[in-house]
């Protein structure tokens, strides 16, 4: 094994690569939900309705999650470095098409392409940390990519609304493109090689269809779910996907190295890694989603109060996830992980039985404690996905890791939907209530990992 593969990268290269993969991931994440707080300014801009408009976000995510393990797949066929920037490159160009965009369908098809560019940059973003910093010291570089993540996802909504103050809808696409070739610099710079393996095996193209299929209906049936979307489309979307999923599950049984990494998931640690990580990210999303309506509806907050009482959440999260990332150098991740939950799980209960006029104060210390659950929480649980893994492993690792979020998060999205429809005005508080049970499923099950031998890179 190389010194690269081995001992991480050198001090100084080191810090211009973990900088590569920041800016690259931020703007993968943001994407996921910047342009939201801009639909109805982009509908009325481009004369389409609000329900069409929809697909501005829908068209980024089921690209993502229809290419993200063949993504991964390549990476470990041809290397991390060289899908990592084609996503750099075709993510910035697809970002200034969005800006140029003059109608709906030009916007949506920029999308799908920026998307595609966004799966290969969270494709192999984990398994690049991996080879950045040395094994007794990659809590390290985790913590700082969950940092970044969960920040990026909570935030979103904020720097948002802070960039429309001041600028049009056109420049929260507009932005990634210096970003992006800032990035390319540095990655061509910096980031660490490792070539095409001589013994790769062949990718195989009905996997990657079926995948496509599998997971973009389900995509696609969450989002119309949550939408209200006809219940004869959503029905049948699911029909398609599930006698899609069993075809493509049969056949990556049959491979010797499948594209859905079902060789990791009989890893027992690994698939106890993506149940809660899957969990966690459904507990966020129910209350990210659900808390700004009760805020602004219930209490009467305004839009600018509300992004405020949401803040302490990512700030919480921004402090504790670099912590936990060196925490895991030292403590048993599933411990960690457990105790994470636990903490997220207090701060979710309290907020679902906040009393009818809360104070401003009543309403911030659950989100911190929400915040500094879920980092103290992610860091490790990454951490565990990626070192439980082989090292020629490290994509289909890293492709798991991005795909149980997008899931987690489209599920939650969904289920707020469900639970606003059945619950009216008090969908927030059975929201909040949901996700704080999840949240102690996930503690319970991350407990359960302490049974099992620490990962080793």
């Amino acid at each position: 094994m190389n010194k690269t593969a081995s001992d991480g990268l050198p001090v100084p290269q080191r810090y211009g690569a973990i900088v590569t993969i920041i800016l690259g991931i931020a703007m993968a994440v943001l994407d996921g939900a910047i342009a939201n707080v801009a639909l109805p300014t982009i509908a009325g801009d481009l004369n389409a309705s609000p329900a069409a408009s929809i697909w501005i976000v829908n068209a980024y995510q089921i690209a993502i999650v229809i290419s993200l393990l063949s993504l991964a797949f390549l990476g470990d066929m041809f290397g991390y470095r060289r899908i990592y920037k084609i996503g750099l490159v075709v993510f910035t160009f697809a970002s200034l098409a969005c800006a140029l965009s003059d109608s709906l369908l030009t916007l949506t098809i920029a999308r799908v392409a920026q998307g595609f560019g966004g799966a290969a940059l969270m494709s192999v973003n984990t398994a690049l940390i991996r080879l950045i910093y040395p094994p007794q010291q990659l809590g390290r570089g985790m913590g700082i990519n969950s940092f970044v993540v969960a920040v990026s996802s909570a935030a979103s909504p904020t720097i948002a609304a802070g960039i429309l103050s001041v600028a049009s809808w056109q420049w929260l696409f507009l932005i990634n493109v210096p970003l992006g070739v800032i990035s390319l610099v540095l990655a061509l710079r910096f980031l660490p090689p490792n070539g095409a393996r001589s013994n790769s095996p062949r990718f195989d193209v009905p996997s990657a269809v079926m995948n496509a299929l599998t997971f973009g209906l389900l995509i696609s049936a969450l989002s119309g779910f949550a939408q209200g979307q006809s219940r004869t489309l959503v029905m049948a979307e699911i029909g398609v996907m599930l006698v899609a999923g069993f075809f493509f599950v049969r056949r990556q049984l049959q491979l010797p190295v499948p594209l859905l990494p079902i060789d990791l998931l009989r890893i027992p640690i690994f698939s106890l890694s993506i149940c809660t990580s899957i969990c966690s990210f459904c507990a966020q999303m129910l209350a990210l989603v659900s808390l700004p309506f009760f805020l602004q509806t219930i209490l009467g907050r305004s839009e600018v109060e509300t992004g405020l009482l949401l803040t302490p959440w990512p700030l919480a999260t921004m402090v504790m996830a670099p912590l936990a990332g060196y925490l895991i150098e030292r403590v048993h991740a599933g411990l960690l992980g457990a105790l994470g939950m636990v903490v997220m799980a207090c701060g979710l209960f309290a907020l679902a039985w906040l009393p009818a006029a809360p104070a401003d104060w009543a309403i911030i210390w659950p989100m911190i404690l929400c915040g500094a659950g879920f980092g103290l929480f992610q860091s490790p649980n990454n951490h565990t996905i990626i070192s439980s893994a082989p090292r020629q492993r490290s994509g289909g690792a890293s492709g798991m890791l991005g795909t149980a979020r997008l899931l987690g998060q489209s599920i939650g999205a969904a289920l707020v939907a469900l639970l606003f429809n059945l619950n009216g005005d008090a969908g927030t508080h059975a929201s909040l209530l949901l996700a704080g049970t999840l949240a102690t499923i996930a503690a319970i099950v991350s407990g359960l990992r302490v049974t099992q031998p620490r990962a080793q890179a």
